[in-house]
């Protein structure tokens, strides 16, 4: 009996498993795929689901001539449409018409050009239509634009108070555009308004901004000169006349335009400097101070008494007209060589009277005289000869050299030196505590040997060709330069001599 009851235990284990198992509960849980079809009384009427299809489709264009059938809720379409959105929105119609079971779709696009054309045709005669009726508020509209634009336009033609907000024409003349730009987008504002189409602005400020970048990109170098020219412009690192040098190139500014500086060199040929690269460059403005010093090295014999030739060279500089007594010009020993010395020399001049070229070669040539009139020789170059034998040829002792004398010209042999009249010993170099005494000895000691060398000068004035040359430039184009002529730069109010 035990085996038999065992056997019924577990046959009803299996049929409650079967009975609970998900499967079961997922067949339970089953719902419809759409709504539900209705039966019996509740089911509309063939005809009427008809009826309400052809009714709708003949208020709607290009709908009206769908052929419409229904058997037992299942809808069929047929006919030509002009396009697939018009057998999209069909379809969506018809099945939200109540009754509606199924729907069989058997249109097709009409391919006739004559018959696609039609709609396109209406749309454009009816875009016209609105046109014309929009006409007059367009006409509204523009004429709204155009006084505000003119009444901008009339606002910023005035110099002032442009010119009160900044003192420089070209900043002036920017600040003037941009507020004539807001008066200009103010106008475009106020007219879309009117017309109800505000919202067309975001799209055509989107489409400048994005147009306007990659003009950007394309003219980068065009874009980075003209802000450096508002910078220069500002800035005002030099003036017009102004002698220059920048990037290894010298030459007299004749005007700074929004994309380029303009120089004129020594020779007179024109420079043309892009504005991005003279701002980022190192800039000698000669001009700015109008004291300049000039230099030159001279060398003399190195058996030469050092105190007195300096003390020439000082004394020589201030006989000269051109050159100014403070700062007070100066002489030092620059190098001591095999055969010789090196005397450095310098001055200074006042750059609106004297040409600063002119000057140091009229400095030189005067230094340089005083000297060999006062018996200080220039430097010789001294050779050995040897010949093959490896004996040195003998050398002719040459007698003592003492300032006065000069070396005399001869060939084949070391000539002799010749002895010229002795200007009588010399008093030491002027002193820098400006000793009247002492000043006057050397004057006295050196002007037997100097002569009329003060007298010679030749003319050290000003070159004005060049600086006529770039007058003529400033008058043919006079309102082309960004630079002011009588303005404070960036350093403040120029130094006057």
């Amino acid at each position: 009996m035990r085996p038999i009851s065992l056997a019924a235990g577990l046959l009803r284990f299996t049929v409650l498993l079967l009975i609970f198992s998900p499967t079961a509960q997922a067949q339970e849980s089953v719902e419809p795929a759409g709504p539900t079809i209705e039966i019996g009384e509740g089911v509309t009427a063939d005809a009427e689901i008809r009826s309400r299809i052809q009714t709708i489709f003949r208020e709607i264009v290009g709908l009206n001539r769908i052929f419409v059938s229904v058997t037992s809720g299942v809808v069929t379409l047929s006919g030509q449409v002009e396009d697939a959105a018009a057998v999209r929105k069909a379809e969506d119609l018809v099945s939200r018409v109540t009754g509606v079971v199924a729907i069989e779709n058997r249109l097709t696009e009409q391919t006739a050009v004559s018959e696609r054309l039609k709609p396109v045709i209406g749309r454009f005669e009816k875009r016209a239509q609105q046109t014309l009726d929009y006409l007059p508020l367009m006409l509204v509209a523009a004429l709204v634009w155009l006084l505000i634009g003119f009444f901008g336009w009339v606002v910023t033609s005035r110099k002032q108070p442009w010119s009160w907000l900044t003192p420089n024409a070209f900043i002036a003349d920017l600040v003037r555009q941009t507020v004539w730009l807001g008066f200009l987008i103010a106008g475009a504002l106020m007219a879309l308004d009117i017309l109800g189409a505000t919202a067309v602005l975001g799209t055509i400020l989107g489409a400048v901004g994005i147009i306007g970048l990659a003009i950007g990109f394309a003219v980068k170098d065009t874009v980075e000169n003209y802000i450096a020219s508002i910078l220069l412009s500002i800035r005002q690192p030099f003036r017009p006349r102004d002698f220059i040098a920048l990037e290894g190139m010298q030459g007299y500014v004749i005007r700074l335009t929004s994309r380029a500086t303009i120089l004129m060199d020594i020779d007179g040929n024109h420079i043309r400097i892009p504005n991005a690269t003279v701002f980022k460059a190192t800039i000698v403005n000669y001009s700015r101070n109008p004291e300049r010093r000039f230099a030159f090295e001279l060398g003399i014999d190195a058996d030469s008494v050092l105190h007195e030739a300096l003390g020439i060279c000082h004394t020589t500089l201030e006989g000269l007209g051109f050159v100014l007594n403070h700062p007070e010009p100066a002489a030092w020993i620059e190098q001591v060589g095999d055969s010789n010395v090196l005397i450095g020399v310098s001055g200074w001049i006042n750059q609106t009277e004297t040409d600063f070229i002119k000057a140091r070669s009229e400095a030189i040539r005067t230094v340089k005289t005083a000297l060999e009139q006062a018996g200080f020789a220039l430097p010789e170059p001294i050779y050995r000869l040897r010949f093959d034998s490896g004996v040195p040829a003998p050398v002719e002792a040459l007698p003592e050299h003492k300032p006065g004398t000069r070396p005399a010209s001869g060939p084949g042999k070391t000539p002799p030196r010749v002895p010229t009249p002795d200007p009588g010993p010399l008093p030491p170099a002027r002193s820098a505590s400006g000793d009247k005494s002492a000043d006057k000895a050397v004057d006295q000691a050196v002007g037997t040997a100097s002569g009329n060398v003060s007298e010679q000068v030749t003319d050290t004035g000003v070159d004005e060709a060049v600086l006529k040359k770039v007058d003529d430039e400033r008058q043919a184009e006079p309102g082309g330069d960004l630079l002011s002529t009588n303005g404070e730069d960036e350093l403040g109010a120029r130094p006057v001599v």
